[in-house]
């Protein structure tokens, strides 16, 4: 059962009420962290993060359900072959272009 086949004890009226402040406050923190990516001067680099918090941005809005799913496999490394080594302790968030370093 997909999570928009899960009943809901909620109405779509009281889950708005219960935690649209929060996710308006979400939405306007990306929408900071894109402006404040505009404003440096010089050449703007083709960050392969930003693109994916872009394309991610694209699957949120374009009206299919199952987004979270959707967006989480998209953002996600899907290879099983196991690497050497890692380049860097951490994540990266998103999934570098294969002729990065």
């Amino acid at each position: 059962m997909s999570s928009s086949e899960q009943p809901c004890p909620l109405s779509h009226t009281e889950m708005i009420d219960a935690w649209f402040l929060e996710h308006r406050a979400k939405v306007l923190d990306l929408a900071a962290f894109l402006d404040r990516l505009d404003r440096p001067t010089g050449p703007q680099s083709d960050d392969f993060r930003i693109e994916a918090l872009r394309n991610a941005i694209t699957l949120l809005i374009d009206g299919q359900g199952d987004r979270t799913r959707r967006i989480q496999m998209m953002l996600s490394d899907q290879s099983s072959e196991p690497i050497d080594a890692a380049p860097m302790q951490g994540a990266l968030g998103a999934i570098p272009p294969a002729d990065a370093p």
